[in-house]
């Protein structure tokens, strides 16, 4: 008799995470299976998924929700394993005898808006394959600064409405709400939405908290300011920190990267989370405004030397997928952009048992944010694309709100929390360094 091997799969995501709008993650995993661009485009929410058929395994993610994967080999045959993290991948396999093939850059994360195909054949196995399933159409809406802020907040909007549903539905009519603050663009405009559609829908507003993080920097007096012009201050909440509340050990473990922005915000958020966590011990759920900086290009271009205003302004969602799949840029383990990175705020508010709601990186709003003729309205002027996203958004909060949103010039949330010479102090490693201490926590 011919021996046949034996394949298997290991699915390690948490399904509860999985929230989706008018379908059942099953009907949503059966749709990964078909590998159809539309089919799989038309799951709408946030989701991790791995669908099986034989040898064939397919996997997609939303831009939220970071996933790994792991080929190992056994005598039987191969075996897949599918996980948000590299540790969780590493004690599953070191739970049946396979510790010895783990090694971090031997984890693969699946890239946002692409099926992932793995066809589990023995050794040695083939590539994946990756088809794309979401392309926005680019540079589709006119140069009109009031139409793309009304769409841009007006899809927002809906994101926002959609999710507050489902609070209500899975948690009931008094569950609280918390947007992580600090009187920015996107954290503001996502509170006012927030704060707008519980309103419209009839949920009371006393549910609803502003969280700003203290640790001597900026962010306060800004948030403040922010919500007191608006005459909404009774909201505002802060969460104080000193130098010794970081850890940058402790960052780097629940973070599994080293990118330094990466790296500070993401010490920053576990700080917030913490402290949230420690005053309200049933809280579940935040909102943040991450995304709202890659969807309107609003990053100093002058500090990337691998960038210039064309390959900004002219490629595909770069900020959000890097360089994309299939480039020499593209990191297999890291993947690219947002993609990577969102991993900063993912990560610690997991780590402290929050679920996260970015509206941002939701397709339908990118969707608008690619429709922007960016080319048209900067002329590639880098301080004209830096001043469009106040412009949009602010008039966006206007159309949908009524409200005239403070606009305050742009501020990492690192570098607001914390003034940036006490930062130096606290996370003075570099890039070298951080990624050593990654690799070691797997030694």
């Amino acid at each position: 008799m011919m021996h046949r091997h034996v394949e298997r799969v290991v699915d390690l995501l948490d399904s509860s995470l999985n929230v989706l709008h008018g379908m059942t993650v099953e009907e949503a995993r059966t749709r990964v299976a078909t590998a159809d661009p539309a089919a799989v485009r038309s799951i709408d929410g946030s989701f991790a998924l791995v669908a099986r058929d034989g040898i064939v395994v397919r996997m997609a993610r939303s831009l939220d929700r970071p996933m790994r994967y792991f080929l190992a080999k056994r005598r039987e045959g191969p075996a897949l394993f599918v996980a948000d993290r590299m540790d969780t991948l590493q004690a599953a396999l070191a739970g049946e005898g396979l510790a010895g093939q783990f090694h971090p850059t031997y984890t693969r994360m699946v890239p946002a808006h692409h099926v992932i195909e793995i066809r589990l054949v023995g050794c040695p196995d083939p590539d994946p394959t990756y088809t794309r399933f979401f392309t926005p159409a680019r540079a589709v809406l006119p140069p009109d600064l009031d139409v793309i802020g009304r769409q841009y907040i007006g899809a927002l909007a809906h994101e926002v409405e959609k999710w507050l549903s489902h609070l209500e539905a899975s948690a009931g009519p008094t569950a609280p709400v918390g947007v992580c603050f600090s009187g920015g663009i996107d954290s503001g405009s996502v509170f006012l939405v927030v704060h707008h559609v519980m309103q419209r829908l009839g949920m009371s507003p006393t549910r609803l908290k502003a969280f700003v993080l203290d640790a001597g920097g900026p962010d306060v007096a800004q948030a403040r300011c922010f919500l007191d012009q608006l005459g909404l201050g009774l909201f505002l909440e802060s969460i104080e920190a000193g130098a010794g509340d970081f850890d940058l050990a402790e960052t780097l473990r629940v973070l599994e990267d080293y990118k330094p922005l990466d790296v500070e915000c993401a010490t920053m958020g576990l700080r917030l989370c913490a402290g949230i966590r420690a005053r309200y011990p049933e809280w579940r759920v935040l909102a943040d405004g991450d995304g709202g900086d890659e969807n309107l290009k609003d990053y100093p271009i002058e500090e990337n030397p691998e960038l210039t205003i064309r390959s900004v302004v002219d490629n595909l969602m770069l900020y959000q997928e890097g360089w994309g799949v299939g480039k020499i840029k593209h990191s297999l383990t890291y993947s690219g952009g947002l993609s990577r990175s969102y991993v900063r705020t993912y990560a610690p508010a997991r780590q402290f048992g929050f679920e996260g709601f970015s509206p941002y990186t939701r397709p339908a709003v990118l969707d608008v944010a690619e429709g922007i003729p960016f080319d048209a309205l900067t002329g590639y002027d880098v301080p004209t694309l830096y001043a469009l996203k106040g412009e949009i958004v602010s008039r966006g909060i206007r159309a949908v709100t009524g409200l005239d949103m403070p606009v305050f010039p742009k501020r990492r949330f690192q570098h607001g929390a914390i003034p940036e010479a006490a930062l130096r102090q606290v996370l003075g490693a570099d890039e070298a360094a951080c990624r050593r201490a990654v690799h070691a926590q797997y030694a």
